[in-house]
């Protein structure tokens, strides 16, 4: 199922401003709901959510970018151009070993994006695919992520490993991309030296049938990670997930109750579904 896993951005305040944006760039793409707190959007048909409240000293970084796979050049011009409005360049458009035409580039609000000249069955036909960076104190421990969250998703599946071949990071994965419950990711340990690593601005939510969904994610990653608040946790590498259920909608913004159950959700760390509904 491609839209268990969602994408999350983190906004001081632009969520509905960014994917407005974001949904007059990329093809194919619209925005599903909003409310004051958060919207959710699909782009070129992956789902993302887009959230209020970050503050100001947390910044995105490129530890977490999105690679959008384009089956030809102008598709890749036009959103080219358009990011690079008040963005910048971080790898020029051009052809390299791993693609004929391909180029890395912050956007306004400092996300990143990878533009990649491809095929899509080559992705499983999703055109958006988050790719995680293991940098700074995380720099080495991309394969050992990857097996960590074999272990924990019951629907994995690799596409392979590739490794660099000299240099500082020999014997380090180069790339790699796998999928988990039917969603597409790829990931490497950085080629060279980073100032930065994962951070909350970018998070990946789980949304989860029920409530032993909920405690079987939870558990797994908060055993060597970190527990937060309000569902988020951090897995041992420490990347960001939501570990909410597939209604939070329904539970949190449309049920009778919604304003109590919403109050009650800000004094947890793991989600209780049945909580939620009592509040």
């Amino acid at each position: 199922m491609k839209d268990k896993i969602m994408p999350s951005l983190w906004f001081e305040k632009e969520a509905l401003e960014a994917m407005q944006y974001y949904t007059s760039i990329f093809p194919e793409s619209e925005i599903i709901q909003e409310n004051p707190v958060t919207v959710e959007a699909k782009l070129t048909g992956v789902r993302f959510m887009a959230l209020n409240g970050r503050t100001d000293k947390l910044k995105p970084n490129a530890s977490i970018s999105f690679m959008l796979v384009c089956e030809n050049k102008g598709e890749i011009n036009a959103i080219w151009n358009n990011l690079l409005t008040e963005g910048s360049v971080l790898m020029a458009l051009d052809s390299y070993p791993w693609s004929t035409y391909y180029g890395w580039i912050s956007d306004k609000y400092g996300f990143t994006w990878q533009l990649y000249l491809g095929k899509l069955e080559d992705v499983n036909n999703q055109r958006i695919i988050p790719t995680l960076m293991f940098a700074n104190e995380q720099q080495g421990k991309c394969e050992q992520a990857v097996h960590f969250y074999q272990s924990v998703f019951n629907n994995f599946k690799s596409s392979g490993m590739m490794r660099y071949e000299d240099g500082p990071f020999k014997d380090q994965v180069q790339h790699t991309q796998f999928m988990l419950d039917g969603f597409t990711l790829a990931a490497m340990d950085s080629g060279m030296p980073q100032d930065f690593t994962f951070n909350e601005a970018i998070s990946l939510s789980i949304l989860c049938k029920d409530q032993n969904e909920i405690d079987h994610f939870w558990n797994a990653f908060t055993k060597d990670g970190k527990e937060v608040a309000c569902g988020w946790c951090q897995d041992p590498f420490g990347i960001s997930w939501q570990i909410v259920p597939y209604n939070t909608k329904e539970l949190l913004f449309d049920a009778p109750n919604a304003k109590k159950a919403f109050e009650a959700m800000m004094k947890m760390k793991k989600i209780i579904i049945e909580d939620l509904k009592n509040a």
